[in-house]
């Protein structure tokens, strides 16, 4: 997303004028954000920068709201997200090796991104599954009841999906 096809006015052409323009430069703000994210797979400082001039919020506000939303990035990430359930219910039913075999597995720790760019691994306190705990997502899919039997199929498809073993 370029910042100069930012269309503030047609965001909040329906509200009339009932919002100051400072207030309608503020309310697309996450909207922006969302699609930055959506185009880059995190939030570029440069984009960040012509976003700030382009909307007139300073920098230091824009950072203050995206860092505020656990869902904004500001370093790149991987095509490909793992993510490990660590609530209660999959930690008692043993996440915490699942999240270990996976580590092994592709060479990276909780937080971090692989070489080729190719996955990213993360934690979350609970996906909202915890009858099929212990549960992994591989980008929108989730896979439950990963026991040390399964945790294969979730590797391959895992590197199926980054092209890793082809």
């Amino acid at each position: 997303m370029k910042t100069e096809n930012i269309d503030v006015d047609g965001h909040y052409r329906q509200i009339g004028e009932v919002l100051t323009e400072e207030q309608k430069k503020k309310g697309v703000l996450i909207h922006a954000l969302q699609k930055l994210q959506k185009e880059h797979n995190y939030l570029p400082e440069d984009k960040l920068r012509g976003l700030s001039a382009k909307l007139g919020i300073p920098l230091a506000e824009i950072y203050s709201t995206a860092s505020f939303y656990k869902h904004f990035y500001f370093k790149p990430r991987g095509k490909n997200i793992v993510c490990v359930c660590t609530g209660t219910a999959c930690h008692v039913r043993g996440a915490a090796k699942v999240l270990q075999r996976i580590e092994d597995e592709f060479g990276v720790k909780e937080g971090q991104t692989t070489a080729d760019m190719s996955l990213t691994l993360e934690t979350v306190g609970c996906v909202g599954c915890c009858g099929l705990a212990p549960v992994v997502t591989v980008n929108d899919e989730v896979i439950g009841e990963v026991t040390p039997g399964k945790i294969g199929e979730v590797l391959d498809k895992t590197r199926a999906r980054t092209g890793e073993g082809e």
